[in-house]
């Protein structure tokens, strides 16, 4: 039986500040701002789009948590959600992840969505935040809801480069409160996948054993970690 590691080392929230930017300042800078002034005014709808690993998915959790800090409520679906709950009045924002997955259920709710945020009974409008591996004009998506997310500000995210992902990869680890040598950063940027997704994934799994085993990150862990599982 495994040992249960103690509730400590965890995957951090993502956050904004947390966020890396790199490429992706202006994309970053505009979320920001969106986030202090939707509460008060919603702004146009905004869209993010790039490949695997560009931090679209961080993006919107980090700005799901920020509007949370602020006190707001806010209806969140990605190409998991089995549930599907009405539009509610008392969200503050709209939040789609992962839109070019969607099936056609999930598109009708992901216009349903977004007609009531923009076009909402009260008169008061919801800002629209969603994010996918491709441009508007390209999604295989219902024309109506792909038309509507290319609508207001779109955003292409681009991939970090190494020594951006080395400085992500230290900054997460800090953020574990581990250490993370650079021999070890050199083998997994080697070895594994240089999406950005995985490399996270990879530490947090590396995180969960060298907790399991109370031992220091190294390369032998690293393989006896990929042996063991």
């Amino acid at each position: 039986m495994k040992q249960l590691a103690l509730d400590i080392g965890l995957a951090p929230v993502p956050t904004l500040e947390r966020f890396f930017a790199g490429p992706n300042t202006a994309a970053l800078q505009h979320l920001q701002h969106a986030v202090g002034s939707a509460a008060d005014h919603a702004p146009v709808p905004t869209y993010l789009w790039g490949e695997s690993g560009s931090g679209k998915s961080h993006l919107l959790k980090a700005v799901r948590e920020a509007l949370r800090d602020h006190g707001a409520s806010v209806g969140w679906r990605d190409a998991t959600s089995k549930y599907a709950p009405a539009f509610d009045e008392k969200w503050t924002a709209v939040i789609l992840d992962d839109v070019h997955l969607y099936s056609t259920s999930q598109q009708n709710v992901a216009f349903n969505w977004f007609i009531n945020a923009m076009s909402p009974a009260n008169g008061v409008q919801r800002w629209v935040l969603a994010a996918g591996s491709l441009p508007p004009a390209d999604l295989p998506l219902r024309e109506d809801l792909r038309s509507r997310l290319g609508w207001g500000h779109v955003f292409q995210l681009q991939r970090l480069g190494e020594s951006e992902l080395r400085a992500v990869l230290r900054q997460q680890a800090d953020a574990r409160g581990v250490f993370l040598g650079d021999e070890v950063m050199d083998y997994m940027l080697r070895r594994f996948s240089r999406d950005l997704g995985s490399l996270m994934q990879l530490l947090e799994q590396l995180d969960s054993y060298a907790l399991r085993t109370r031992r220091a990150i190294t390369i032998p862990l690293l393989k006896d970690m990929l042996d063991s599982e």
